[in-house]
């Protein structure tokens, strides 16, 4: 997994609190993608008279933003040698493939 992830087997270890911050911000972006997609895009923009199209303009960047933090995050994980490092790793892996999802909806939407 080191390796897939591109870490220095023989860098220094990742301290707790950088790995926090790491976590917090991806969640933050994540939550951000999940408000936006599933209640402001559907319920808000059609009450000020914006129309769908401007859903997937919105949720591809947030989703590409989305999959990096959790990339960093993941790595930082790993950079730190933490004991919930699988763990996370499987959750996140399983959130960047949603997103992926929504991302291959939304691109579709705009070539539609």
């Amino acid at each position: 997994m080191r390796r897939l992830l591109r870490i220095d087997e023989t860098g220094p270890k990742l301290p707790e609190t950088e790995l926090r911050s790491a976590f917090s911000r991806s969640m933050v972006v994540s939550g951000t993608r999940c408000l936006l997609t599933y209640l402001v895009i559907p319920f808000v923009f059609p009450l000020l008279g914006l129309t769908d199209a401007v859903g997937p303009v919105i949720g591809v960047p947030l989703g590409v933003l989305a999959i990096v933090f959790n990339v960093k995050s993941m790595r930082r994980f790993w950079r730190a040698d933490h004991r919930w490092r699988w763990g996370y790793t499987a959750i996140s892996a399983t959130v960047i493939v949603m997103v992926m999802a929504l991302i291959a909806i939304d691109l579709a939407d705009l070539l539609s």
